[in-house]
């Protein structure tokens, strides 16, 4: 049985601050902060994209890629690397081969794709635009005086390619055709042709 060794709250940041691992209290919306708040909301994402899914591969594809998640916001929580690290758990190329098993039962991508379909695909597109968020907050904090570890940027670049390949998988395989979009060309004159 669980026992409450640590009290949940600790009222420390009430007044808006937070402690890094590393030491020292910073404003909670410093950058770092921001992108490991964010890389944090995406592992919840991920939990609920995994309720919509009956694929266990994808499922235990989704689980690994949120234990990189906590291990990447360990990290950027820990800007002099104090603790342990472990860049193999956040390896992209894990993810490109999730991504090309995917591609491979998929049709060539002919089109611009709107999120929807099928519900797992729109919360597949939400978890990849808050992977996409999370890649820029990441990137905000990458200077040379305190470099984000090597390898970060590329997982978290590579997570939101598998959940949009996840996305069309999710509709083709419940037999769902995902909304497209396809820009109207120019008009000569100027204007957009189409009523």
């Amino acid at each position: 049985m669980y026992h409450d060794a640590v009290k949940v709250y600790t009222k420390m940041g009430d007044r808006g601050e937070t402690s890094l691992f590393s030491g020292g209290r910073v404003r909670k919306s410093h950058p770092r902060v921001e992108a490991y708040g964010t890389v944090d909301e995406l592992g919840s994402a991920l939990g609920l994209l995994v309720t919509e899914l009956s694929d266990a591969s994808a499922k235990g594809h989704l689980h690994t890629a949120q234990a990189a998640l906590l291990a990447i916001g360990s990290a950027l929580a820990d800007p002099e690397g104090r603790m342990a690290q472990d860049p193999a758990s956040w390896d992209a190329a894990q993810l490109e081969a999730w991504i090309d098993e995917m591609s491979a039962e998929l049709p060539p991508l002919t089109a611009f794709i709107l999120p929807g379909g099928s519900r797992a695909a729109a919360v597949s597109h939400v978890a990849r635009t808050v992977c996409r968020r999370a890649e820029r907050r990441v990137q905000n904090v990458d200077t040379a005086e305190e470099p984000v570890p090597a390898g970060i940027l590329s997982y978290l670049n590579r997570l939101s390619d598998a959940l949009f390949v996840l996305a069309r998988l999710s509709n083709h395989r419940q037999g769902v055709d995902s909304p497209e979009w396809r820009p109207r060309p120019a008009d000569p004159s100027g204007g957009a042709t189409g009523a």
